[in-house]
């Protein structure tokens, strides 16, 4: 199947389930367009068992898609951009205390805790999984993804610092994430004995500081080439390049992709490039990156939907991603309890915010994306079914419900 074809596809049957949502279910995008895409999998997989011919392109679409590659060094950094371009930068340097915590301290607390009750149950029902594998399962489900997140608590009524924290947050822990992923991960390939403990610190530090910096100084020539012009069409052309340069500059030099173009992302959004009070570029460059943001949200939904029918479908997977989905909510509500009680003095949280910080964590394609990238063993398959159970369950059910225990939580208040 060519490139082209592929994208074809995709776009018409984005178009197809965001016309069904929007008319018939009238569900919150993000939500509707999953339910849909998993719905339509489910039919593909059932009707290619009975007529190979009829679903062929559908299926062929599903196992053609690098869904790794396409993620995580295509999509997410214009993805991340977006979320970043049009991030309040005030609100968030208000927040900036809970939400570097929660980004860095919260994804290590999440991590752990997760391996940790994850090896310990399974063990319990006679599923052996190693203990350093566990941590890997913790580490890609652990960060919460900024496009669900974004794309569900738009429509919520969370208060402003919640919101800003939350959306914060969730752009920050997946630059932090994806480096605790690789460094576990090869650990677990090389094994514990063979780490050197210098370099592996030496390259967390070069991934995230090194992300952070090359974002803040494209970011910055970036905006001074944009605001010395009034041509929108020179600007949106600045701004996509932008985007690309920091994803293959970060790549070739080993640096965080997501943390460079989070960074540029909110260097540029946070300062207009307005160059007098008549012209109203800024404006129309933060819709424009809106539109991308709602068309690559779409699209990225449906190929979640799509990769079920890449999931293994292992005789335990039921009983694994039940246990996956309880232990990832007990992480996320220690991680975010853990900070609070010892740092209360300092951040702008309060106890009662915790059940809605946690209930909000919500998992997307970053962590199918990741997933699908482990390499072959023994584990991988019941770490892409865990995963995909995590991703399906905090879209819909989370989402759903979320602003019913927002409307909760603060009418008892």
């Amino acid at each position: 199947m060519d490139l082209f074809l592929i994208i074809a596809l995709l776009i018409i049957v984005s178009a197809i389930y965001s016309y069904i949502n929007a008319r018939f279910l009238k569900l919150p995008g993000t939500i509707g367009i999953v339910t849909l895409a998993i719905l339509g999998s489910v039919l593909t997989l059932i009707i290619d068992s009975l007529n190979p011919n009829i679903a062929k392109h559908l299926t062929a679409l599903a196992k053609n898609i690098n869904f790794s590659t396409t993620v995580l060094n295509i999509m997410l950094g214009f993805l991340l951009f977006a979320t970043a371009f049009n991030l309040d930068t005030r609100k968030l340097r208000k927040e900036m205390r809970p939400v570097l915590i929660l980004s860095t301290l919260g994804v290590i607390i999440s991590t752990t805790v997760f391996g940790a009750l994850f090896y310990w149950i399974t063990g319990l029902i006679a599923i052996k999984v190693p203990f350093i594998y566990c941590l890997l399962f913790g580490a890609l489900v652990s960060p919460t993804d900024p496009v669900a997140v974004a794309a569900i608590i738009k429509g919520s009524k969370l208060p402003a610092n919640l919101e800003t924290i939350i959306s914060g947050e969730s752009l920050f822990n997946d630059g932090v994430g994806l480096v605790l992923f690789l460094l576990i991960l090869e650990v677990a390939q090389s094994g514990v004995n063979n780490l050197d403990i210098g370099k592996a610190v030496f390259l967390f530090v070069q991934e995230v500081f090194g992300g952070v910096i090359l974002g803040a100084v494209t970011g910055w020539l970036a905006f001074r080439l944009m605001k010395s012009i009034n041509d929108f069409q020179t600007i949106v052309l600045v701004s996509l390049a932008l985007v690309m340069l920091d994803s293959v500059l970060a790549a070739y030099f080993h640096l965080s992709i997501p943390l460079a173009v989070v960074t540029a992302g909110l260097f540029v959004g946070g300062r207009s490039i307005n160059a007098d009070r008549k012209e109203r570029s800024h404006e129309a460059l933060e819709k424009f990156w809106l539109l991308i943001d709602e068309i690559l949200n779409a699209v990225l939904f449906v190929m979640i939907g799509l990769q079920m029918v890449n999931v293994p479908f292992i005789s335990n997977y039921w009983i694994t991603g039940g246990i996956a989905i309880i232990i990832i909510l007990g992480a996320r509500w220690m991680s975010i309890m853990l900070p609070l009680t010892f740092l209360r003095r300092s951040l702008h949280v309060n106890y009662s915010s915790i059940n809605i910080l946690t209930w909000a964590g919500l998992r997307g394609g970053i962590s199918i994306a990741l997933a699908l990238a482990l390499p072959a063993s023994p584990y991988r398959h019941l770490i892409l079914s865990g995963s995909y159970f995590i991703v399906i369950f905090s879209i819909i059910v989370q989402g759903l419900t979320l602003n019913k225990l927002i409307n909760l939580s603060f009418n008892k208040n």
